[in-house]
């Protein structure tokens, strides 16, 4: 491989810069399972901070942390207990602002979850409405309804959980509340005004401390409309429309928030940006990307594509037409907390457009390593990151990714976390395996996470994929990322690119306007690359040649 470019890492653009999230690169961090600086075997703030160099040498432009505040775990964090402070296993205030200090200070944005659907079951709120009668303010907040059946013994409706199980639990005065995820989440009711004002202090609370930006869980799902008479069944709530009315999920009332939500974001200098994590059809993905509300949205597109150039293609050319449309940048995710990690979905079978998400049967069955052609995927998955950074848009990476890991598919039973796990035996073994803490060392007890263990168990193959050994490697795959990200920060243009005429169905090429090229072969035979500079590679190039399964990036 030859970089003509500096492939140093470049600091990122000024934060004045309001547009800076259109094309920037991300690193998710899921903060239990980064570093641990207390050594309790629970990552922390404290330990993001002092892995900072880490991610300035990776040449990230911001990081986006999973929650950090107060939770039981019910969730991973996702059952928040007090959105305005940090969970003390974690850290406290102090050290949030010393860590957004520091990221700041190498040129790193900073983006925070928000968790707008439900609260946990521990939060003041919720504690004053199981206090207070029906019918009250403080239920009021939440989603109750009366139970069914002459005792209201009975849930209100046969509605079912997104973890399994049913989506209502009583609490013994004939009362049921909502809970779309596990009962430990009720859901909020938005709409009432004061969960919304609540919301709206919760977004300047964090932007006063220098958060840049935020990403919204589940933002599809806060608006409802849930008559006060009987409920519809399961099957009807099913049935409902996906066109903006249906009752639970997606429905154009939520836009009405965001818009609020935009007025917060627009009274700083640059604005707050936002992304939503809304899993809607694709067409009304624009509506959450619009610069009067959120700006930006997910595009889970390519995660659930398999290896291949038809596929890739359709996707990309489709999520930059409505980007185009909404006036918004699209995004690129191949991994995150909720997925089997890339390389190992690259690593089986193709789906061949099979409804069940790639991984979920291997890890049913056992989730064994010597299942996976572990050296395809990884192949794969180096092919597809240079790919996607390479697009117009903005790229999500999940931490662990740059160090080409695999989905530990193998947890006992005993030592899982998940509730998908607890509510769905047999039939779905939740996330833990791309939630197991990485490894920043070949040695010690827990791989250099921290002094003591890790809170879910590390593989022994860990050890060759760790930091401290990839980073002496000059063709590992931690290396790879950071001369791309270092490149890219150099190489990047305006929002759009030319398909270039490759003569094989398996290889994809396209130009940037700045003439940046990228070339992906998705099947096995080499193929001659265009004349131009060799960037970076993520396989052999060898007499003009790229191998087959690689990505090249050059430049004319």
């Amino acid at each position: 491989m030859t970089d003509v470019l500096d492939p140093e890492v470049q600091p990122a653009a000024s934060t004045a810069d309001a547009t800076w999230w259109r094309q920037a690169s991300v690193y998710q961090i899921y903060p239990r399972s980064f570093a641990d600086a207390d050594g309790d075997g629970i990552g922390d703030l404290p330990g993001v901070t002092e892995r900072v160099p880490y991610m300035a040498s990776l040449g990230v432009e911001a990081v986006w942390l999973s929650p950090f505040y107060p939770s039981a775990l019910a969730d991973g964090g996702y059952d928040v207990d007090d959105y305005r402070d940090v969970d003390p296993r974690l850290g406290t205030l102090d050290d949030f602002d010393a860590m957004v200090a520091a990221l700041h200070g190498a040129g790193i944005r900073v983006i925070v979850d928000v968790v707008p659907n439900h609260t946990s079951d521990r939060h003041a709120w919720f504690r004053e409405a199981l206090a207070a009668p029906a019918g009250s303010p403080a239920r009021d907040r939440y989603v109750f309804r009366d139970g069914s059946g002459p005792d209201r013994a009975e849930p209100p409706a046969d509605w079912v959980s997104i973890f399994g199980g049913p989506a209502w639990t009583a609490v013994g005065d004939g009362q049921w509340y909502l809970h779309n995820f596990a009962k430990e989440q009720p859901d909020l009711n938005w709409a009432n005004r004061e969960v919304r004002d609540d919301f709206l202090h919760t977004l300047r609370f964090w932007s006063d401390r220098g958060v840049d930006g935020f990403r919204i869980d589940v933002a599809h799902g806060l608006a409802k409309d849930l008559p006060e008479g009987p409920l519809p069944t399961w099957a009807e709530v099913l049935a409902s429309p996906k066109d903006g009315q249906h009752i639970l999920w997606d429905r154009d009332d939520v836009h009405e928030i965001y818009a609020e939500w935009r007025k917060v974001f627009d009274e700083y200098t640059p604005a707050r940006t936002a992304v939503a994590e809304a899993w809607v059809a694709a067409d009304r993905r624009a509506r959450y990307a619009s610069a009067e509300g959120l700006g930006q949205a997910f595009n889970f597109d390519l995660l659930e594509a398999d290896f291949d150039a038809a596929q890739f293609r359709t996707i990309i050319e489709f999520n930059l037409g409505l980007a185009e449309q909404s006036g918004s940048s699209t995004t690129w995710v191949f991994s995150n907390h909720d997925v089997v990690r890339h390389a190992t979905r690259y690593a089986l079978p193709a789906r061949n457009g099979a409804e069940e998400k790639q991984g979920s049967a291997w890890l049913l069955a056992g989730g064994s390593q010597d299942d996976l052609d572990r050296d395809l995927g990884l192949r794969r998955a180096r092919a597809a990151t240079l790919l996607e950074l390479a697009l117009p848009g903005s790229a999500y990476l999940y931490q662990g990714e740059e160090l080409g890991l695999h989905e530990v598919g193998d947890i006992p039973d005993a030592e899982r976390q998940d509730p998908a796990f607890f509510r769905n035996p047999g039939v779905d073994v939740g996330r833990d395996g791309c939630r197991v803490p990485i490894p920043w060392t070949r040695q010690g007890s827990s791989f250099g996470f921290g002094a003591g263990g890790s809170h879910l168990p590390q593989p022994a193959w860990f050890a060759d994929s760790s930091v401290e050994a990839e980073d002496a490697d000059p063709d590992s795959t931690l290396n790879l990322y950071r001369k791309a990200l270092g490149l890219r920060g150099q190489l990047q243009s305006e929002e759009h690119l030319e398909w270039l005429e490759t003569g094989r169905d398996d290889v994809l090429a396209f130009r940037r306007p700045n003439g940046w090229t990228s070339v992906t072969v998705f099947g096995d035979e080499p193929y001659d690359l265009p004349s131009g500079e060799l960037l970076l590679a993520s396989a052999p190039v060898a007499d003009g040649a790229l191998s087959g399964v690689g990505t090249a990036w050059l430049r004319s």
